[in-house]
């Protein structure tokens, strides 16, 4: 088998014409180089489909030239114009008539953010135009915008230093009073909400967030965190009690236990394994979630302690209406 063939470019055209010349008048050296190759490459082509190992792709690479063309040729030869934009399927996501997102979110999607008005400080509405001077400018319904975003703590302190004066000849301390609305309470009703929120609305545990506001060089221990988390939610048990009435008179409701660490109930369980306390009549400590399905609304409700679901659905269905079709007994 020959180890390569000579590569020549003809396409079939030519050499339909060099077999016309050959039999009117003897051909040129080029022309019989050509069909001395057309031979050869077929005498090769033949050898290498007589191997079994011969496969359909190295064929390919042996007698199809590789292309190298730009895709503006080869569509040009396609006849399509390369200007042209191929239109989206209907249904796709770029869809006509939607402009491309950038996948950044713009101003008017921080709604909480705050607002400052920053008036320019040449120019008032009325004032003549400084471009052409004959002009007046006017305030424009748009404003430019621009999103300052700035990290800070999860709860912020402000440190109020009222000014405190003292009279050198009877003594008696005159002190600045605090700004209105501060109040005398060190910790915010609106801290409580977030300790609460990160807790137990993102999981973010007591511990953890004592040790970021400790980096943060506001200090928030995680047993304080709970003293204010526990306060707050005896000032909205009320909302709590409304939430079991609303899902005792759901359609459906789901129920689930799982297992739950709760330190003070734990330590029961210790004192009486190390005899200095009779042993609690349950020892398990369970998380009962309750899930009350009624007219296209959800309730989720959350009990902690030694219950388990079906007597902490039981407490739930005790303020279910009379007038109500009681639920399957098996949930």
């Amino acid at each position: 088998m020959k180890a390569s063939v000579e590569q020549i470019e003809v396409n079939t055209e030519e050499l339909r014409r060099l077999v016309e010349r050959a039999g009117e008048a003897p051909l040129e050296q080029a022309g019989c180089r050509k069909l001395t190759a057309l031979i050869d490459t077929f005498e090769y082509v033949t050898q290498l489909l007589e191997n079994k190992r011969t496969t359909i792709h190295a064929l390919r690479q042996l007698l199809l030239k590789p292309s190298t063309e730009k895709t503006e040729k080869v569509l040009k030869k396609a006849g399509i114009d390369p200007g042209e934009k191929k239109s989206k399927p209907e249904g796709g996501k770029m869809s006509e008539g939607k402009a491309k997102g950038h996948g950044r979110n713009g101003a008017d999607s921080y709604k909480a953010a705050q607002k400052v008005e920053v008036p320019h400080p040449l120019l008032k509405p009325g004032d003549h135009c400084p471009e052409c001077q004959e002009g007046k400018v006017y305030t424009q319904k748009e404003p430019g915008l621009l999103v300052r975003v700035m990290g800070q703590a999860p709860l912020q302190a402000t440190v109020y230093q009222m000014e405190r004066l003292r009279c050198n000849l009877c003594g008696e301390v005159f002190t600045a009073e605090a700004p209105d609305g501060i109040g005398a309470k060190k910790y915010d009703e609106t801290a409580a909400s977030m300790i609460a929120l990160l807790k137990y609305g993102s999981g973010f545990p007591f511990y953890r967030l004592e040790g970021l506001q400790e980096n943060l060089e506001i200090p928030l221990p995680a047993a304080t965190q709970w003293e204010i988390a526990a306060a707050a939610a005896a000032l909205i048990q009320p909302a709590m009690d409304e939430l079991i009435r609303q899902a005792a008179q759901g359609k459906v409701l789901h129920n689930d236990d799982t297992s739950m660490k709760v330190l003070g109930l734990m330590k029961e369980v210790a004192s009486a394994e190390g005899g200095s306390s009779d042993p609690p009549e349950r020892t398990g400590v369970f998380t009962s979630g309750i899930v009350s399905t009624t007219d296209g609304q959800k309730i989720a409700l959350y009990f902690t302690g030694r219950k388990h679901a079906g007597e902490n659905l039981a407490t739930v269905l005790a303020h279910r209406a009379a007038e109500l079709e009681s639920l399957p007994k098996r949930l």
